[in-house]
């Protein structure tokens, strides 16, 4: 047995236990935020629903949705709010996606442009019932943000295509200035955690990205409390660094609910700062590791900061 429960055989009010109860152990002081609603935040989110486009922020419950959002920015998940994978950390919708909206690219270029954001991360669902898995509409949506405004920097955060190089090569074709694959945890804990993907695989995703198109940033992400080890960690660092990855993200596994995943431990901020110290040692151009950090948190900055070291 995982501890893990399906959430469909959870009814009524046992939902409302089992998400008491996965998160009924006290937080520690170094991961509560404030509430959103900011005058800012609010704008934002009227403006998404009347554009019927979704964010990550919401999606995935993130922690910093409140200040990322006061601050005008924003991750967007396009291909709609439905994933075809099953990951057991992930609080995404699971199954059959509808059809894409061919329109989408124009409409999140408009609030892109509305917003007058200067940096953008575009990211999605796993789309493995489309052909090309939905390469062609993140290069639509990147083409898309920069004919509306050609200021503005595009960072995309894709999925692994399953290995297959042609819908890598249309994505960055297009342009973008960050290529995002998150690698997520170590090896071993693949097989529990992201059951449709494979580590290889993305580590192959990001070493033919940095051999296609070598002017374009690689960058990756992974969360801690899974029950990993340090070592296991700095494993996983050594061999994104061999593929050249540049920018690297390290963030607190939050377990959305009893569906999910157990936690095994919160990381303390002393370990983030000793994984942010080992990583920048083995030669990562930028590192964001803190309990709070996810891939897209001050996303702008990592890129600035990046690009002023090469």
């Amino acid at each position: 047995m995982t501890g893990i429960a399906p959430l469909q055989f959870i009814r009524g009010r046992k939902v409302k236990e089992a998400t008491l109860q996965a998160g009924r152990a006290p937080k520690p002081e170094w991961l509560k935020v404030k509430a959103p609603g900011s005058e800012n935040y609010l704008k934002i989110r009227g403006l998404m629903r009347d554009l019927k486009l979704n964010t990550v922020c919401e999606e995935a419950h993130c922690p910093n949705i409140g200040e990322c959002w006061h601050h005008g920015t924003a991750t967007f998940m396009i291909m709609g709010d439905v994933c075809t994978r099953m990951c057991g950390y992930c609080n995404v919708t699971h199954g059959a996606p509808n059809a894409l909206d061919s329109l989408e690219p124009g409409k999140l270029a408009r609030a892109v442009g509305e917003m007058q954001l200067a940096y953008v991360v575009v990211t999605s669902v796993d789309r493995d019932d489309l052909p090309d898995f939905g390469a062609g509409h993140f290069a639509d949506t990147i083409r898309a943000i920069k004919a509306t405004r050609p200021e503005c920097r595009v960072e995309v955060l894709i999925p692994d295509f399953q290995g297959q190089e042609a819908p890598l090569r249309s994505v960055l074709d297009a342009r973008p200035d960050v290529l995002n694959h998150n690698t997520e945890t170590v090896p071993r804990l693949y097989r529990i955690a992201r059951p449709g993907g494979r580590y290889t695989r993305a580590l192959e995703l990001l070493d033919r990205a940095r051999t296609l198109a070598p002017d374009i940033p690689t960058k990756t992400g992974i969360m801690v409390g899974l029950g990993e080890t340090m070592d296991e960690i700095v494993e996983v660092l050594r061999d994104l660094r061999k593929v050249d990855v540049k920018i690297l993200t390290v963030g607190q596994y939050l377990r959305p609910s009893i569906a999910h995943l157990p936690m095994e431990r919160y990381y303390t901020p002393d370990e983030f700062r000793e994984i942010k110290r080992v990583a920048l040692e083995l030669g990562f151009g930028h590192v964001e590791s803190g309990p709070l950090v996810r891939s897209s948190y001050h996303a702008h900055e990592q890129a600035d900061s990046y690009a002023s070291t090469t």
